[in-house]
């Protein structure tokens, strides 16, 4: 669902900047670290009431969830666009900086809303994934200071920056939530 929406971003911001809203090897290592942050999705706690009885994937459901929390995500990258060019004045660097940055968080953060039908508060993910997702969100904010974000192009962020990021997330997370609780009760089949 994230990355549906992340990608809609994608082709809407080319419509509107005049460079490329994030360069090609930033998106891979972007994908390379989310790629990561998911691995122990196997390994994680399910709830018990979803336990109960035999479940079988439903296609449309899934395509459905996707449609429906997809532009959430969106919603987001179009507010951090905005916040990147009209608050911070972005250049091209500072912009590739804190989308991906943005990008990585909230697509990565997300899968504990998702992951249950429930309370995301309730539903506790298992330890592996809970590490590797937040080690993941870690290592995206790290990385601009680093020689190697240099070399992919990353440039270090205003602190102000993260606070306002960290106000996003926030924010975005709890609309998956209500997207998501709408979409149980009125779309999903049971």
């Amino acid at each position: 669902s994230s990355n549906f929406g992340n990608m809609f971003s994608m082709a809407g911001a080319t419509l509107i900047l005049p460079f490329l809203p994030m360069l090609p090897v930033q998106i891979l290592v972007n994908n390379f670290l989310y790629d990561i942050s998911e691995i122990p999705i196997p390994m994680d706690r399910v709830d018990a009431s979803y336990l109960q009885r035999p479940h079988h994937w439903d296609m449309n459901a899934i395509r459905n969830f996707m449609l429906a929390v997809g532009p959430v995500s969106s919603v987001f990258d179009f507010v951090t666009f905005y916040v990147l060019l009209h608050v911070f004045h972005a250049g091209e660097k500072l912009f590739h900086t804190g989308w991906f940055v943005e990008s990585l968080a909230t697509q990565t953060l997300v899968i504990f809303v998702i992951r249950t039908r429930g309370n995301p508060l309730r539903s506790r993910p298992g330890a592996l994934l809970t590490a590797t997702s937040l080690g993941v969100v870690a290592v995206a904010g790290g990385l601009p200071y680093t020689p190697l974000g240099a070399r992919l192009g990353f440039v270090p962020m205003p602190a102000m920056f993260f606070l306002i990021l960290a106000a996003m997330v926030v924010t975005y997370l709890v609309g998956v939530e209500l997207v998501k609780r709408w979409f149980y009760a009125r779309l999903a089949p049971n």
